[in-house]
């Protein structure tokens, strides 16, 4: 799989612009502010029909316009798919493929298989549980589309239980009958993912710890562990262990959407004690064991955005990145840098063919 051709109109600071790449190694250099990011951004629009870094869609149409198109050719392994996306003020997002809309966005998750690595990865080590459990789901989904299902499923019903709570608030009344129906669809859904999450961490940690060992020539033992209140109690105990306290906060304060997972180096928590060039290593190292989970799965080479990387990294931990994509694990490679002769020394030492854009 690689994407041949992309073609903008109003996309960020684009109002008309088309790229065609090469099948190995495109990099887009040039100063802060030219848009760099805003095309590896679009390529990740294309496989997720969102953005990577704003989530207000209607942000992403140039302020000027009432619309945008993103609008990619990509050569499978015996055909040419066209994929749009557009959305227009006012309107709900489309995404196309060969001029079919999509139903639903979350069929379209994991056709085009995909990984990013950016300097906004960061918010995984320094922000909430959220994210780091966002990153677990979109890594499965892209290749299990019933956990993705069953996610989509769990959040629906998690909001249906937390406005009934909600309503026995505010209304001064409780209904088990009605909550019950809920705890158990809860349960039902629950339990699966929390079994997937587990299953998949088993076999994604050790992947992870070895690419974080060829980064960073083994100085440091890292770990993932994976904090869960079902290791504690099956789901149904929990929510009825708990049911005064959610009565009072008037949400569900318990279940696998309450998961977490602590980034650790040589035992401690990396947001602590890890330097910025450990943390920077730990961010690739987990990226690139998510393109060797979803390439093994899918059996498909994900497209792989380094936007920014090289920033803040020393010269060794460069060159190792690069001999590892040097490798024919690698697909299809795309790279943002403010450096043009940085970038260009470094793509030339993978001996691959390669395309450099300036903007």
């Amino acid at each position: 799989m690689n994407l041949k051709r992309i073609n903008l109109i109003n996309f960020k600071n684009f109002e008309t612009q088309s790229f065609d790449f090469e099948d190995k190694i495109n990099c887009f250099v040039g100063d802060n502010g030219v848009g760099k990011t805003n095309v590896l951004d679009a390529i990740y629009y294309l496989s997720f029909a969102k953005s990577y870094f704003n989530s207000v869609a209607v942000q992403n149409i140039n302020h000027l316009k009432d619309f945008f198109v993103i609008e990619g050719t990509y050569q499978m392994q015996d055909r040419e798919d066209t994929i749009v996306c557009s959305l227009k003020r006012g309107h709900k997002k489309s995404i196309k493929r060969n001029g079919k809309v999509y139903e639903k966005f979350s069929d379209h998750i994991g056709y085009l298989p995909l990984v990013i690595i950016s300097p906004a990865d960061r918010n995984l080590i320094t922000d909430g549980s959220d994210i780091r459990r966002k990153f677990i789901d979109n890594v499965i989904s892209q290749s299990n589309k019933n956990y993705l299902q069953n996610v989509i499923k769990y959040n629906k019903v998690l909001a249906q239980r937390n406005a009934l709570l909600k309503y026995f608030a505010l209304n001064r009344t409780f209904d088990t009958v009605n909550l019950d129906i809920y705890n158990n669809q809860l349960n039902s859904y629950g339990t699966i993912i929390y079994e997937e999450r587990k299953a998949f961490l088993k076999e994604f940690i050790p992947i992870f710890t070895k690419r974080y060992q060829a980064i960073s020539n083994s100085r440091e033992s890292v770990n993932l562990v994976y904090k869960t209140q079902l290791d504690d109690a099956d789901f149904l105990t929990l929510l009825a262990n708990n049911i005064e306290r959610d009565r009072i906060l008037q949400f569900t304060s318990v279940g696998i959407h309450k998961d977490d997972l602590s980034f650790e180096i040589d035992g401690y928590p990396v947001k602590k004690f890890g330097s910025q060039g450990q943390q920077k290593s730990y961010l690739i190292a987990l990226k690139l064991a998510q393109f060797d989970f979803i390439k093994k799965q899918s059996k498909i080479k994900p497209i792989l955005l380094l936007d920014d990387i090289f920033d803040k990294l020393d010269a060794n931990r460069v060159s190792k990145i690069i001999n590892l994509v040097n490798s024919d694990d690698f697909g299809q490679l795309f790279i943002s840098d403010t450096h043009k002769e940085r970038t260009e020394e470094i793509v030339k030492q993978s001996n691959q063919s390669y395309k450099i854009f300036e903007l």
